[in-house]
């Protein structure tokens, strides 16, 4: 394995003669090569991870198994949040980081293959624990790895910083294709079951579907699927997670930061009292509900809709084909969206993504599954990925834009309050029908909006009075 000897800083590259260009190039290739590296490795592990937690509410439903390992993740990354990024990145480096947190989660993959109480649970804590170092280290690589290159090519490091985050998240949003087109193609049997009667009573779905009812044991759509399917579908899955682990291990260079280790680094509460001490602003109390609902919707439509709706009406074989159009459609306006700010603002970008949840939750509230319209399941999924879209990039811009002072803190809550809305509905999925838990959903939506549209006009209210402020000492 190879170690990078470049330092970040070039003072003199302004004055680089012809000769070093060659030199300069090869820095430069460098550095491409290990942002496409370490995109390709979260691809291949998330490729399997995301797919693989959309199945879980299916897959491991007896006894609820599958949700509750689900939540055991987040309670133990909300934890995790808190304490271990930057002691783990400062003893191991980044690119060791990365890859020992990559085999983490590779053991909750092979823990399913005997999946039980066991087995998951402490699969589930060990691969939450490592979650936040995973994405820290990799963060931090990619924004020192950006200011390089930056230094490089004589720019700002804002610039590439967006540059090398937009072609990461470009190749990462792709596993929700790859994963679902996998697990789809593993459980494709000859002919759809499509056991839900005509009255939908027999072997009620949707929202009229409950985890504890009697009558889900009489609709063959929600057996599990054979064991030797689930195998081949875990080994696949197991060999993408590994894959990356080598990927990063083999290939991936290590910054020269890396070498630096802090070796009296210990885990301590400053991160945690920093995140608690950033509650005064009352900006971030608003955003709380907004930013919950960023978890809770997330979580729904991986635990809820994947089982009551699609698996309930169509089987476990259309979750894959389903949701891979919920992931072609929220990467897509992911990017659409980042285009579309800088010309209409923020604000119509939030409206569009209330108005398309609270039209499909109002759907789903209403809608009565039928197998036959198999297109509908489709529509409504995209649209649900039109709306995370929005959650997920514009959330981030928001804490971005509101707290340049700091940032740390304020990503720390972001983190922490979206994480706790996966933990309350996984936690929640076995013991509520799901149109109980869809008005949990709306209220969500409407307390996070009415949150959010008072920070606007506090904001506007703010610049409204600088200006005129502003304007009168011009006088």
């Amino acid at each position: 394995m190879s170690i990078t000897t470049e330092s970040a800083p070039f003072a003199k590259n302004s004055q680089m003669t012809e000769e070093s260009a060659p030199s300069v190039f090869k820095q430069k290739l460098k550095i491409y090569k290990n942002l496409v590296l370490i995109g390709f490795a979260f691809l291949l592990l998330f490729t399997a991870f995301q797919s693989l937690q959309n199945l879980q509410s299916s897959v491991n439903r007896d006894e609820g198994l599958g949700l509750a390992s689900l939540s055991i993740i987040y309670a133990s990354l909300v934890l995790s949040c808190m304490f271990l990024p930057t002691f783990i990145v400062g003893r191991l480096g980044c690119k060791w980081t990365i890859a020992i947190s990559m085999f983490m989660y590779s053991i909750y993959m092979v823990c399913n293959f005997y999946a039980s109480w066991y087995t998951l649970v402490p699969a589930s804590i060990i691969l939450g624990t490592a979650a936040a170092p995973l994405w820290t280290a990799k963060c931090k690589y990619l924004t020192e790895t950006a200011a390089e290159y930056a230094v490089l090519e004589g720019v700002t490091s804002e610039a590439v910083v967006n540059r090398f985050f937009g072609i990461f998240f470009m190749m990462h949003q792709t596993s929700h294709i790859w994963g679902n087109l996998i697990s789809s193609a593993v459980f494709q049997t000859a002919a759809p079951n499509g056991t839900v009667s005509e009255d939908g009573i027999a072997n009620p779905c949707g929202a009229e579907y409950c985890p504890q009812s009697s009558s889900n044991y009489t609709n063959t759509n929600l057996e599990r699927p054979h064991q030797s399917r689930i195998w081949l579908l875990l080994g696949i899955y197991y060999g993408c997670a590994i894959a990356a682990v080598v990927l990063v291990s083999i290939f991936v260079d290590q910054r020269i930061t890396d070498l630096v280790r802090s070796v009296r680094a210990k885990p301590d509460l400053s991160e945690f009292m920093a995140t608690m001490k950033h509650l005064v602003h009352l900006d971030q109390v608003l955003l709380i509900p907004l930013t919950m609902y960023s978890g809770i919707e997330q979580a729904f439509i991986a635990g809820d809709f994947t089982l009551a709706f699609v698996t309930c009406s169509l089987g476990v074989h259309m979750v894959g084909y389903v949701m891979i159009t919920f992931g072609v459609t929220d990467a897509s306006f992911s990017l659409i969206g980042a285009c579309l700010v800088q010309y209409v603002g923020r604000v119509p970008l939030f409206l569009l993504g209330f108005v398309s949840h609270l039209a499909m939750i109002i759907t789903l509230l209403l809608w009565r599954p039928d197998p036959d319209n198999a297109y509908v399941f489709f529509l409504i999924s995209a649209c649900w990925g039109l709306g995370d879209a929005v959650w997920q990039t514009q959330i981030n811009a928001l804490y971005g834009v509101l707290f340049q002072d700091s940032t740390a803190a304020a990503f720390s809550n972001y983190r922490l309050w979206e994480s706790i809305g996966f933990l309350a509905t996984f936690a929640y999925s076995n013991f509520l029908c799901v149109r109980v838990k869809l008005w949990v959903v709306l209220a969500f939506l409407l307390a996070g909006m009415i949150g959010y549209t008072v920070v606007e006009l506090r904001h506007r209210s703010w610049n409204s009075r600088s200006r005129y402020d502003l304007e009168q000492c011009q006088k």
